[in-house]
This record gives C-alpha cells, sequence and structure tokens, in this order.
C-alpha cells in the first residue's frame, strides 16, 4: 500500500488578541483565517516576561461542553474551581481539562522572573459527553516521557505513540496525538497520522521545512494545518526549531458557539445562559 505524505494546506499567522482581564496572547486557531479545524475549537500561545501581558490572568470564568488543555512551557498558573479542585502548573506540566455539563474555573499566572510562557487548546466534545462530569487529568513534567532519535529529535509525548512509546493522556474521544517536537540543525522528524484525522503543526521556535516536497522555510510562530495523509514530515536546516503536532479525530457534528460555551444546537446555548443567568449553572 502506498503511503500518501501530508502537505501543507492551510499556513496561518497567529493574531494578537487580549482575553481574560487582560492577557495578551496569539490566536492561530479560532481566528478568521482557521475559525475550527474538528476537533479543536481554539489554539491560543502566551509568552512573556512583562508582568503587564499576563498578570491579571482569567478571573473565574464557566465552560460547558468542551476540553480546554493547558501546556507550559515557561511561569508557573495556579487554577481553582467551582468543584473544589486547586492547584498550580509549572514549567513542562500540562492539565486536560473536561468541562462537560459545566465548571467555573479560574487561571492566575504567577508574577516570576521568567515570566510565564505556554499554548491553550480546546478541543470539542461529541454530544453524548457535552453533559459529562467535569474531569481532570493532570501531568507533571516528569510523567510525560520523552522519545530521542538519533538525527537530533527529541519528542515530549503528552498523548499518542512515538516509537512505541504512549502517552500518558488517555481516554479521549477524538484519540488525539499531542507532541512537542525539538529539531536539531540538519535534523529530520517523520510521524504517522491515521488517515482522516484533522492535523496540524505549530512552530513556536525556530525554522524547519514542513512537508516532504515543500521547499519553503517556515519561521516561527506559524501554524500549518496539513492535509489529509498517512503522515508527516519536517526537516530543519541550519537553524533548529521546536512545535507542538496536535492531531484528532473529527467529530462530524454540527457546532453552536457562544464564548466558553460549545453545544450542538442554538436552543442547548440558550439553555446554558438561562442556567447561567438562574444561577443554577454547575451546582
Amino acid at each position: 500500500m502506498n503511503q500518501e505524505p501530508r502537505k501543507i494546506a492551510k499556513m496561518i499567522e497567529p493574531q494578537a488578541v487580549v482575553e481574560g482581564a487582560g492577557v495578551r496572547l496569539k490566536r492561530s486557531i479560532g481566528t478568521r483565517a482557521l475559525d475550527y479545524l474538528d476537533p479543536f475549537l481554539l489554539l491560543d500561545h502566551f509568552q512573556s516576561k512583562n508582568p503587564a501581558d499576563y498578570q491579571a490572568g482569567f478571573p473565574l470564568h464557566p465552560h460547558r461542553g468542551i476540553e480546554t488543555v493547558t501546556y507550559l512551557l515557561a511561569g508557573a498558573v495556579r487554577h481553582r474551581d467551582s468543584v473544589g479542585n486547586a492547584g498550580e502548573i509549572g514549567a513542562g506540566d500540562l492539565q486536560w481539562m473536561s468541562a462537560g455539563r459545566g465548571i467555573l474555573h479560574e487561571e492566575m499566572p504567577q508574577v516570576r522572573p521568567e515570566g510565564v510562557a505556554g499554548f491553550q487548546l480546546w478541543v470539542n466534545l461529541p454530544a453524548k459527553q457535552k453533559m459529562s462530569a467535569p474531569r481532570y487529568q493532570n501531568l507533571h513534567a516528569s510523567e510525560i516521557p520523552v522519545v530521542e532519535r538519533d538525527n537530533g529529535v527529541t519528542v515530549r509525548v503528552i498523548c499518542g505513540k512515538v516509537d512505541g512509546v504512549s502517552g500518558p493522556i488517555t481516554g479521549i474521544v477524538a484519540e488525539p496525538t499531542y507532541l512537542d517536537v525539538a529539531l536539531a540543525a540538519g535534523g529530520t522528524f517523520t510521524q504517522a497520522v491515521p488517515r482522516g484525522h484533522s492535523a496540524f503543526a505549530y512552530l513556536f521556535e525556530g525554522e524547519a521545512r514542513f512537508g516532504a516536497e515543500d521547499k519553503r522555510i517556515v519561521t516561527a510562530p506559524k501554524l500549518m494545518a496539513w492535509s489529509d495523509g498517512d503522515g508527516i514530515e519536517v526537516r530543519a536546516d541550519k537553524n533548529s526549531a521546536r512545535f507542538l503536532l496536535v492531531s484528532g479525530q473529527p467529530l462530524n457534528e454540527t457546532v453552536a458557539r457562544y464564548g466558553p460555551f460549545v453545544m450542538n444546537t442554538q436552543a442547548e446555548i440558550e439553555q446554558t445562559l438561562r442556567e447561567l443567568q438562574a444561577g443554577t449553572f454547575a451546582r
């Protein structure tokens, strides 16, 4: 059987946005250029050493119908929620939160000399799980396996599988892969991606070529949405590169969005807003 390599279907320049109580971000999914890459609803990249860019944080706010994935590269973020969970994630840690039927939570970056850097990804939940109980999967940096290849490639495997090593995040309907890949100059990374799954790469450091036949050198920060196929190839030439590789099974369901709520119909959104107003949301 012939293996068809994936190609870049769309290249996105991240857009500067301000969210929460005044946090400056770069957004790649959830923009006019790329509104939705089923099942991925949003990708934000935050990175600053200036406290004014992030210290206001994300005070208590609601979510329903989605999963939020927070992955930190530097700094620390304290969190607490309406279910009674509280804690802090630091550099290299990850939190995969399934909001389900509803949760109120806050995420507050801590002011430190190294500032804060990381990503938040929103993953849609299928209709059958939108009203499920909220749950968390929290990973410390030491729990994320690292695969090192001979050609200057280092991969942190958050979920999915690389060279027989599986990531610790499990039980997600979209069957996602989430990898943090570092390439030394001259390194090449290849990875199988299930045919039919949506996939993107987010380059956040350095520069690289995305796609076996693509001659373009892409410079960070950029998001590349891949065409369908069996696998991807990324090559670093004279400079190193670091990127996220994320893929997942599309849900192929209708999407009704209103801020932090993602349901299947407008009627469900209106019901959510009534609950919020009546104080019965996330009891």
